[in-house]
């Protein structure tokens, strides 16, 4: 099953249980960050993706230039290990991992969550790609697809048992977009999909054919 059919039948189970209310206030949030005009500001293909130098979680520093040293790069931003789209998705760029290291390219994820709560993620989705610490999100702001986590969706979200300062810090509300960038060898921007609606999400499979078509 496609990572897209998953995400499908994830939501329709979310839409019979949630209240009504509560899934308006959610999609409201999620019209006003797509007219914020946050994704015409992200980076774009031929576009230069900054460097970073981050904690993986097992606390080793990660960075960018080393891994472009070996081959092509894919970065993809996740929220957190709270989310359940996320771990749809991580689980997907999992089973794809093989088809992605195939092509000499580095898998990498990154996340606002603390090293210790990433590393429970990684466990938890047994994944074998790095996943990095983007601590207070200084990196993904710096790309410039960062938002708060409306105050009105916080108290939903402990409703869910979702405590996203235990994830992320005390504070710190902060999340990127849904985000995945190809990066060729050079630096540049492959390809890249930003999108405003947290449920959306890159199918990994096309990842690898992004990877394939740079030869």
């Amino acid at each position: 099953m496609s990572l897209q059919d998953q995400i499908v039948d994830y939501k329709a189970g979310f839409v019979k249980k949630a209240p009504a209310n509560v899934q308006e206030l959610m999609k409201l949030a999620t019209k006003n960050l797509a007219e914020s005009g946050m994704v015409d500001k992200a980076p774009k293909v031929a576009e230069q993706l900054p460097t970073f130098s981050l904690p993986n979680q097992n606390g080793v520093t990660v960075n960018l230039s080393d891994l472009l040293a070996k081959g092509p790069v894919v970065v993809t931003f996740y929220r957190g290990g709270w989310c359940p789209y996320c771990n749809l998705e991580l689980k997907a760029y999992q089973d794809q991992l093989a088809n992605i290291t195939a092509e000499n390219a580095t898998l990498v994820a990154i996340t606002p969550e603390l090293p210790d709560a990433s590393l429970s993620t990684t466990e938890k989705n047994a994944l074998k790609f790095e996943v990095l610490s983007d601590v207070n999100s200084q990196y993904a702001k710096s790309l410039g697809i960062v938002f708060s986590l409306p105050e009105e969706l916080r108290s939903i979200y402990l409703s869910f048992g979702i405590e996203v300062e235990k994830h992320n810090g005390a504070g710190q509300f902060d999340l990127p977009l849904a985000a995945t960038f190809v990066i060729a060898q050079d630096g540049t921007i492959a390809t890249a999909f930003v999108d405003a609606d947290y449920t959306a999400r890159q199918e990994p499979s096309a990842v690898v054919t992004a990877l394939k078509n740079l030869k």
